[in-house]
Formats: C-alpha cells, structure tokens, sequence
C-alpha cells in the first residue's frame, strides 16, 4: 500500500496540516494539502500546500521568499491530520504568517477578548507586491 493512501483524506480530498517550527516547538500555522501537495513535500522537503481561494497548488513562500525547509512529516493516530516539523526561511526571526508575524496564532484570549500578543516582524505590504 502507497504510504498517501493510508491518510484519511476528507470529502474534498483535503487533509488539514499544521507546520510546527523544530527548533522552538512553535505552532506556526494551518493549511491544508491535497495528495499531491503531500508528496510534492515528502520529495522536495518543502512546504507545498493547496490553496482552496486559489484552487491550485501553493508553494509556501512563492511569492513572499518565506520557504518553510520540511524536517519530518508525521500524521496523528487517526490519520486525519499531518504535522510538519519545519524551519522557517526567509527572515529572522521566521515569518510564517501572511500579517508578517512569526505566527499565525498570535491572538490569544484574555478577558473576554483577543489581545494580540505577537508583533508584525515585516510589514505585509512590503512583502507581498
């Protein structure tokens, strides 16, 4: 049996994935990959996830240089959700989030409401052309 075909792909033959950075343990972000952004990453060691506003394939830091270099793919008991231990290239420290910060979990809920906690590393506009 081919190792994709063990992942339990949902009805849109997505599975969800979150990129966690090996060096710290951060949790960078979510994204979701199809079967062929899966093995496009296990054979190029790059994040390559599907874009479903684009309906196309994204290579993570295509436009923004922010390349995520894949270490190990695991995927949780059930297989129904992939992790990616990466490092993220591109800035120090790495940006990982469309915003130009670190991460994408940068809101956290205190009193109510979602305070942010993380600063913008590079304005967005500057990165994105």
């Amino acid at each position: 049996m081919n190792w994709l075909d063990e992942v339990k792909w949902d009805a849109q033959g997505l599975v969800p994935v979150i990129a966690q950075e090996q060096s710290t343990g951060d949790v960078l972000m979510f994204a979701w990959m199809n079967r062929e952004a899966l093995e496009k990453t296990a054979e190029l060691k790059r994040a390559v996830y599907y874009s479903r506003s684009r309906a196309k394939l994204w290579f993570k830091g295509e436009e923004s240089g922010h390349v995520q270099t894949v270490h190990e793919i695991r995927v949780d008991c059930d297989a129904d959700v992939v992790l990616l231990k990466v490092t993220q290239l591109g800035h120090d420290p790495g940006i990982a989030c469309h915003t130009g910060r670190h991460s994408c979990f940068f809101s956290v809920l205190k009193n109510g409401t979602w305070q942010t906690v993380e600063p913008v590393l590079k304005d967005p506009a500057s990165i994105y052309t």
